[in-house]
């Protein structure tokens, strides 16, 4: 009985993997209460971007990096997931104000609609990856754009959300607590599923599609699950992103969107969701630190270096920053060798 109880202990899925979580949650909590209210407005609001990015980032990441398929309307997503949780709380602001004014009721209230975007956004996904993921490489990259752009026209049309003047006005629910809670929630998510029998079909698709349909593997079902997984979290930061914002407009969500993700995907790492993370808070604050330098030479060339500096970054590390590692295993070489030069 030892054996079997000490595997199950130093598994992916036993009870010793899910301290650092909930640590890192409570973690989370003590930093909503020393930032909140503290720290500077415009700093704070970099700190809320760079978190939402790296949601966006890791949710991409499941699609491309551990499943190789290459989406280009990951901005879609997250849009969809924006407007229908914005929608829902304008309606209830109108309708049944004391459940969002009321502090008690209105985190409960905010967590069932986080719920309720992400599903929306994963019915789409799974609508959208279905008769698209049979198709590979460069097809399916041109099949996502164009769901993203489909996206963005239908949202400009609909007088319901705004259409083209936006959507205004929309309850201020976001915080701290719950952006960087829900990317703990995310980032273990994804690696529990990683690391479950659906997450070896993901890797085996990625690794060579053939070699995993004569295995036995349903490649089509495995990609579209991965599809959908990955759009209900994308849903899950658009609706954090739009109740912190509290405006919506359909030009948040082109295909510019869509690349910046990919953008930190690939420099963190494909199949990294620490490299997901980090390059998302690296080239969110990247931007805003590069501002001072348009007000001084009243030129935009912030996107100029930013290009540059990306470049660099890939010529010199082209698997990304961490490229199918994680940041702990830094740590674990650390202490190997710090061992190999004790002894």
């Amino acid at each position: 009985m030892s054996k079997p109880e000490a595997k199950l202990n130093g598994s992916p899925h036993g009870m010793k993997t899910l301290w650092p979580w909930i640590a890192a949650l409570a973690g989370v909590i003590v930093v909503h209460f020393l930032v909140t209210d503290r720290l500077n407005p415009y700093f704070f609001t970099i700190l809320m971007y760079a978190g939402v990015n790296a949601t966006l980032a890791v949710s991409l990441n499941l699609i491309s990096g551990f499943t190789g398929q290459f989406s280009m309307g990951h901005a879609g997503f997250m849009s969809v997931g924006g407007y229908v949780s914005a929608f829902i709380t304008t309606s209830l602001a109108a309708s049944h104000p004391d459940l969002i004014n009321d502090p008690n009721l209105s985190p409960f209230v905010f967590g069932g609609v986080l719920v309720v975007a992400g599903l929306f956004s994963a019915f789409m996904g799974y609508l959208v990856g279905l008769p698209s993921l049979r198709l590979r490489g460069d097809y399916l990259a041109i099949v996502t754009l164009g769901f993203g752009e489909i996206i963005r026209v239908i949202v400009l049309n609909v007088d319901a959300i705004g259409g083209a003047r936006g959507m205004p006005n929309i309850p201020e629910l976001s915080s701290f607590a719950w952006v960087y809670g829900v990317l703990v929630v995310t980032l273990f998510s994804v690696w529990r599923l990683i690391h479950s029998r659906q997450g070896r079909e993901f890797l085996a698709v990625r690794e060579d599609e053939i070699a995993a349909e004569a295995m036995g593997v349903n490649t089509t079902k495995a990609k579209v699950r991965a599809f959908a997984t990955g759009a209900f979290f994308a849903g899950v930061s658009g609706a954090l992103f739009a109740h912190y914002l509290r405006y919506l407009n359909p030009q948040t969500f082109d295909f510019n969107r869509s690349f910046e993700v990919i953008i930190m995907v690939v420099l963190g790492g494909l199949g990294s969701l620490s490299g997901s993370v980090v390059a998302a808070i690296f080239l969110t604050v990247l931007k805003e630190m590069l501002r001072p330098l348009q007000e001084l030479t009243k030129l935009d060339f912030r996107m100029v270096i930013y290009s540059m500096l990306l470049i660099v970054l890939m010529l010199t590390r082209p698997n990304g920053i961490f490229g199918t590692k994680e940041i702990t295993s830094l740590f674990k070489r650390g202490r190997r060798s710090s061992k190999g030069g004790a002894t």
